[in-house]
């Protein structure tokens, strides 16, 4: 077998490296969709209660990462309406499942991504869309043609900061998702592993791995920015 730096495998490296990277892709599909549309809806909507929903949204930003996952237990455990409805229709519970780490990343990377769209949206001139209206265009074409384009540039920066923090999410998926390996074990939840049971090499080589991609993903919003 091929080894790396200290006796470790290939398939060793990269099997949470890429559990990783499938949880983060599908978590960040979901949040960018579902941010997208929840920043849209909450930068032009006024309605009673609009500052407890918006700091509902934002609180996953600020707790615990234990926190989150003590609450998601709660929410689709065996003994909630979610857990029995999912354990009846999948015949499986959703906890220490899979999905279970991509739900963990999706619900504390949203924040950034509905904070990221909502300024973008704020940001855009009312009249330009009302102009676009008079004109003929429906709701859904102005968003489509005319608020997304203008607000790309949150969008674009909201959606790389989402995929990161799903990428390095820990606490919340360790407690709702577990750590199997080759299931739910992620670049984070291994190097915990790794570091704990004294292989410092492989964590190392899993540190120096998400370091590089973390800075990858910021330096594309810095370069961004600076265009």
């Amino acid at each position: 077998m091929v080894l790396l730096l200290n006796n470790i495998s290939i398939s060793e490296f990269f099997t949470p490296v890429m559990l990783s990277f499938q949880v983060a892709a599908v978590a960040g599909i979901a949040v960018i969709i579902l941010g997208t549309l929840a920043g849209a809806w909450m930068s032009r909507a006024s309605f009673f209660g609009k500052t407890i929903l918006e700091t509902i949204f934002m609180l996953p930003l600020v707790l615990p990462p234990t926190v989150v996952g003590f609450i998601l237990i709660v929410m689709f455990g065996k003994h909630s309406f979610i857990g029995q409805a999912i354990e009846w229709i999948f015949h499986q519970p959703v906890i220490f499942t899979w999905w279970a780490a991509v739900i963990a990343s999706a619900i504390v990377a949203f924040p950034l991504m509905y904070q990221s769209a909502k300024t973008g949206f704020s940001d855009i001139d009312p009249d330009i869309e009302g102009a676009a209206m008079v004109d003929g265009a429906s709701r859904w074409k102005v968003f489509i043609h005319i608020s997304i384009p203008l607000a790309y540039p949150s969008l674009l920066t909201g959606s790389i900061l989402s995929l990161a923090r799903a990428l390095g999410e820990f606490g919340a998926t360790l407690m709702f998702a577990g750590n199997i390996p080759g299931v739910t074990q992620t670049l984070p939840t291994a190097i915990y592993v790794a570091l704990d049971s004294g292989n410092n090499a492989l964590a190392w080589a899993w540190v120096v791995c998400i370091i590089v991609i973390s800075f990858l993903m910021l330096f594309l919003i810095q370069l961004k920015k600076t265009h």
